[in-house]
């Protein structure tokens, strides 16, 4: 079953790996979920080749963003294959079997890997469900196709979300939202994620790449020290008390600067020269 030995997920996925592409241009790393006849729905074999492509990513220096997406116009992700991934776990999971699973989430990256400190931009393309609901809120950023829809439809199959989704959807768009979708167990579309704040941005359709390949560039024209500390810092500071939430946003802050990029970024901003100004000192990312 997907989650047996995820300490050991094999060699990086390529785009010839079929189920999960794996791409990497201009400092963005690409991962398509790809079983578009599933609903890009997770097997066992996604669960694995995700779990490869985030840990060739966190470590390649090549790449500093991901873009998520899935195959198709008509889902995200449905979650985790109801036939090929769940039944396992109910009928056969073993307590060796629980505690690999609470180590390593849905994906890898939705727990055990969410250290990731490089941002992740979710391209939300359709049906987020269930453990595809779970995948998209482990993005950093969530740009929605108009065509999106968001949905947590566990109560109706006899569980409840168990790799992040209560917890991300708390943090994300408060206890009204998530007691609202996990307990209805209806969907929301694109504009009512706005609304609620699960997603950053709704756009037609065929922009979606665009934008979010549009998000990343501007994540990239920035240290990369800075985002990854800042990120580090909004993950060490969720849930905690306020004074302890206030010192570790200065120490991150206060020891996040390499001198010469600082100086050097400083430099360019003086000149107007910096990437990504508006106004009439315009410049491209």
């Amino acid at each position: 079953m997907a989650h047996h030995n995820p300490e050991k997920p094999g060699p990086p996925p390529t785009a010839d790996d079929g189920v999960v592409l794996y791409e990497k241009r201009d400092r963005i790393a690409y991962v398509t979920i790809n079983r578009p006849e599933a609903r890009n729905a997770v097997s066992p074999e996604v669960h694995r080749a995700m779990i490869a492509a985030w840990a060739d990513f966190d470590e390649d220096d090549s790449v500093d963003v991901a873009i998520l997406t899935g195959a198709g116009d008509d889902a995200f992700c449905a979650g985790a294959d109801l036939k090929e991934y769940i039944p396992p776990i109910i009928a056969d999971g073993t307590s060796e079997d629980i505690r690999e699973i609470v180590e390593l989430g849905l994906n890898g990256f939705t727990r055990g890997m969410h250290r990731i400190y490089k941002p992740i931009v979710g391209a939300i393309n359709g049906w987020a469900l269930a453990g595809g609901l779970e995948t998209a809120l482990a993005c950093d950023i969530r740009i929605a196709s108009d065509r999106a829809m968001f949905g947590s439809f566990e109560a109706r199959r006899g569980f409840h979300h168990g790799d992040g989704g209560i917890v991300r959807l708390v943090n994300t768009c408060g206890t009204g939202i998530a007691l609202e979708m996990l307990l209805t167990a209806e969907a929301i579309d694109a504009q009512r994620a706005l609304q609620c704040n699960l997603v950053s941005k709704v756009v037609p359709h065929e922009k979606l790449m665009d934008e979010a390949e549009t998000v990343a560039r501007q994540i990239l024209r920035n240290s990369q020290r800075a985002v990854r500390s800042a990120k580090q810092t909004i993950l060490d500071t969720v849930g905690k008390p306020l004074d302890e939430q206030l010192r570790n946003e200065a120490w991150n802050a206060y020891t996040c600067a390499d001198r010469e990029e600082t100086l050097a970024m400083l430099g360019r901003f003086y000149e107007k020269t910096d990437p990504g100004r508006a106004g009439s000192h315009r410049t491209d990312l």
